[in-house]
């Protein structure tokens, strides 16, 4: 199964560091669970919008980028999973058949209502609400730690 990570916003290098580490160990343990990527696409923030345009518009990316996938929308109103939960969501879909998982991190406002609408799930990682460069490092390492749960690889600890 692919994962993808949408997100509004780019990082710069300093923040992206973290980010790719996680990313590059998840894909490197990834593939031997059947799993592809994650691999990350950013959009940049639009530039003039402001309110309700400016997410509408953040909405239709982040909507075109999760076509043909399971849709999950981080968000701090979804349901709070545990790190083995969200592993055995991920081996769930692709036990399930599911060809691709597309993550959904939205700009500083948070998502308009198309995403949440369109996504199948909604996860938090706890009722703070995080920075959106911070979510996608947050992810990242969850994506990693759930590849080595379903290895059975030490690096979890619970």
């Amino acid at each position: 199964m692919r994962i993808l990570v949408a997100a509004i916003g780019k990082m710069r290098s300093g923040e992206a560091a973290l980010t790719d580490d996680y990313l590059k160990r998840a894909r490197d343990l990834g593939r031997s669970r059947s799993f592809s990527g994650p691999d990350l696409s950013e959009f940049e923030a639009p530039r003039g919008l402001t309110g309700p345009a400016r997410m509408g518009k953040e909405g239709d990316w982040l909507t075109a980028a999760a076509a043909d996938s399971v849709a999950i929308a981080l968000d701090e109103r979804g349901v709070n999973i545990s790190s083995e939960q969200f592993a055995a969501m991920l081996g769930d879909l692709r036990d399930t058949g599911t060809k691709a998982t597309t993550f959904l991190i939205g700009g500083a406002d948070g998502h308009d209502r198309k995403v949440t609408a369109m996504a199948q799930r909604t996860i938090a990682f706890g009722a703070a609400t995080w920075p959106h460069m911070l979510v996608r490092t947050m992810l990242a390492e969850q994506i990693y730690r759930a590849m080595t749960i379903l290895a059975g690889h030490p690096y979890h600890r619970s």
